[in-house]
């Protein structure tokens, strides 16, 4: 199961990358350098609203499914508007956890995106807090060792 640890509030940033308008092949190199187009921003990449926009790190792996790995840090919105099929932050009586949302007439559940997970079914009585939706994730490729 995806639990998640909140890293905090996430501020905007005044720092631009270089973005090289060619895309990387996975097959042959390209001369990316030749294709410097501009300056991009995190903040625009990401579409950081802050302070609406926050950072956890998932733990498990529930989520693999959507792309979402043990230790990947989430972008998440907390003002955008939760819809069927948005993978969101939410509490369910008390326990946070990553799901997307499913939403069929009165039925709400917050579904794994791995088969080893049941489906979470929000019951009368539970208490369901959406806590925002995730925007993006981001997860790390280099070697640990």
């Amino acid at each position: 199961m995806n639990v998640i640890t909140n890293l905090g509030p996430l501020g905007s940033s005044l720092i631009e990358l270089p973005f090289f308008s060619s895309r990387v092949s996975a097959g042959f190199a390209s001369p990316a350098l030749d294709h410097m187009e501009q300056a991009l921003s995190l903040d625009e990449l990401l579409d950081i609203d802050a302070p609406h926009t926050y950072l956890v790190r998932s733990a498990g792996d529930s989520m693999e499914g959507a792309g979402i790995f043990d230790g990947d840090i989430l972008v998440v919105n907390r003002a955008v508007k939760e819809q069927n099929g948005n993978i969101v932050i939410a509490a369910i009586n008390g326990e946070a956890l990553v799901k997307r949302l499913c939403i069929r007439g009165d039925e709400v559940v917050l579904r794994a995106e791995n088969p080893k997970y049941p489906p979470v079914y929000v019951m009368e009585g539970d208490e369901l807090l959406i806590w925002g939706v995730v925007k993006f994730n981001i997860h790390g490729h280099l070697c640990h060792g």
